[in-house]
């Protein structure tokens, strides 16, 4: 009977990985949930103290003393997940199986599930091969299509348009959703955020199924989206990309806002531990001044003042920055659904204007000298383009 066969993935979208019945990432535990295959099922071989304990064998007593064991734990664990997760598959199932490098753990369970009858393949190089390809997209390539950046103040709804435009069939790219937060100080989500490697993971398949005759509109963003660093082939694309700017009353921002924010908002405790990180920046009667709006509730009063006196002045500075980058402004007097559907039109109406188009092409140029160019993944000097 033939042992399991070696599939070697060619990219992220590979369509040979959809002629799998499952894939089965049979590290431990922690190693899944810091990164895996998207749609992978967790059935380890060892768990992460069983793999500790086999690390140590091997190291302190000897190779084989440690293959030993390892291989005694892989067998018992192999039973487990044959006649519990895997009892009702059929004959014709098969099961692509990787591990940390495509070595001993997939290769044992793959030669079991081999003997059986099941026609199981090891993927090459295991995550590490996917890995590389994560790391190929995000940190050395960025998008392939023409980026149009969507900028704007602290509360303008971006994510808002940026998800009517999704519906609208414009190519988006949702760096906040990918993170599971807000991008500001108040900004954290329910369920927390991803670890760095699965976020990085989720963003180069968001962009490896982008056409690259068509634009993609990203939200302008901080270097950080709360403790996620934006991967350097995205951060260029930002910081070179043309601009448009929603340009909205401060007072409409505050409104959208405290509706935006309302589940951050019945947490008051967690409200006033925020403010107290802004007390390094502001005088202490103002900090004293927005506990006490926190403690009434009075949260459209402490959002327009937080965006008077704390966000609008830093986005001062980013615009300046990045003004030559600005190619349209589209100006607002309110943010409900109306108005943030006429912004998505227009912001795809920018799409197809001779300034994004000029501004594309020349950019482009300069992108793909950057990619082919030695040292293109030194970014050096990163700044942070909007303060969050």
């Amino acid at each position: 009977m033939s042992g399991p066969r070696v599939f070697r993935l060619r990219s992220l979208t590979d369509p040979a990985l959809a002629g799998f019945d499952d894939i089965i990432d049979v590290r431990t535990p922690s190693e899944y949930a810091e990164d895996h295959v998207p749609g992978a099922i967790n059935l380890p071989v060892l768990d992460d103290a069983e793999r500790a304990r086999v690390g140590t064998i091997y190291k302190q007593v000897s190779p084989f003393d440690g293959r030993r064991v390892g291989g005694a734990l892989v067998a018992a664990n192999a039973a487990v997940h044959i006649s519990g997760p895997l009892a009702d598959r059929g004959g014709a199932w098969q099961p692509l199986l990787y591990c940390w490098r495509g070595g001993q753990r997939s290769g044992s369970f793959a030669t079991i599930l081999s003997q059986i009858g099941w026609r199981a393949s090891v993927l090459e190089g295991g995550w590490k091969t996917w890995r590389r390809l994560v790391l190929d997209m995000v940190e050395r390539d960025g998008p392939v299509s023409p980026v149009l950046v969507l900028d704007g103040n602290t509360g303008s709804a971006k994510t808002r348009v940026l998800a009517r435009l999704a519906a609208r069939g414009v190519q988006v790219i949702d760096l906040e959703g990918l993170a599971n937060h807000r991008g500001s100080l108040f900004g954290a989500m329910d369920g927390g955020q991803p670890p760095q490697k699965l976020f990085e993971t989720r963003l180069a398949l968001a962009m490896a199924r982008l056409d690259p005759a068509r634009p993609v509109v990203v939200e302008a963003e901080s270097s950080r989206i709360g403790g996620i660093v934006v991967p350097r082939g995205m951060w260029r694309a930002l910081c070179a990309a043309p601009r448009v700017r929603l340009v909205v009353p401060a007072a409409a921002r505050a409104a959208f806002t405290t509706g935006d924010y309302a589940d951050v908002l019945e947490d008051r405790g967690r409200v006033e531990r925020t403010i107290a990180r802004l007390a390094p920046m502001h005088p202490a009667a103002r900090i004293d001044s927005w506990r006490g709006m926190a403690q009434a509730g009075a949260w459209e009063a402490l959002a327009l003042e937080l965006m008077r006196d704390h966000y609008d002045p830093r986005y001062l500075s980013h615009r300046d920055r990045y003004s030559s980058m600005e190619i349209g402004e589209i100006a607002l007097d309110r943010l409900d659904e109306p108005a943030q559907e006429q912004a998505a039109a227009r912001v795809e109406a920018v799409l197809e204007s001779d300034a994004f188009r000029r501004f594309g092409a020349a950019r482009g140029d300069e992108a793909a000298a950057r990619r082919t160019a030695p040292g293109a993944g030194d970014v050096s000097g990163r700044r942070t383009p909007q303060a969050r």
